[in-house]
């Protein structure tokens, strides 16, 4: 990685990363050598990847010929705005965000007990609250969709929090953020490392 400042080395901070996210983009080989990229709702579970699909489509069909596949999540936090830097210009705009690429193999995973734990991790990891009916591995509905699992070979991450940049300037960009109060500044506020009722 070459900004080395930015790398998420410690296993619980990845996993917290790809726990927060619901949304990944999953990408195969075509037929052709094309890329292709589907963004799918996962959840990360026992160190895998899980998505459910339909039972046939153009991801299933580049797994079979392809299984080396890619699998990506970020977490946008804030965009830092040409108002922090007005006389520097736009070659200072800066997006402050998480995220992982999971380098890996895609597989099928068979109708059966482990299909159905998986499944309803899924939804209880889309359904925090709870409140759904538990999935197993009778249901029609199991057995009707498919669920890829993707199995990690290599993990990569990285969190730019301007951990580059001095303390003060830090502090200034959170305090800037704060004041200007736009969606998701207040949790990036947070992930700088201050407290955005504090500064």
């Amino acid at each position: 990685m070459r900004r080395k400042h930015s790398e998420v080395s410690d296993p619980a901070q990845i996993t917290a990363i790809l726990a927060a996210a619901t949304i990944g983009r999953l990408a195969t080989v075509g037929a052709d050598g094309t890329p292709y990229v589907t963004p799918v709702n996962y959840v990360f579970s026992e160190g895998s990847i899980f998505f459910h699909c339909a039972p046939a489509g153009e991801k299933l069909d580049n797994i079979a010929r392809e299984p080396r596949v890619c699998f990506q999540v970020d977490i946008p936090l804030a965009y830092l705005d040409a108002g922090f830097y007005p006389d520097r210009g736009s070659c200072n705009l800066h997006q402050l965000y998480h995220c992982v690429i999971i380098r890996g193999t895609a597989a099928v995973v068979p109708d059966g007990p482990r299909k159905a734990a998986a499944l309803n991790a899924l939804v209880a990891h889309h359904e925090p609250g709870g409140d759904f009916a538990p999935v197993t591995p009778d249901m029609p509905a199991c057995r009707a969709c498919t669920l890829v699992e993707v199995t990690p070979v290599s993990v990569t991450a990285k969190s730019d929090l301007l951990q580059n940049k001095p303390e003060a300037q830090r502090l200034a960009v959170a305090r800037h953020l704060k004041q200007r109060g736009r969606p998701g500044d207040r949790r990036a506020v947070a992930a700088l490392g201050f407290d955005p009722d504090r500064i």
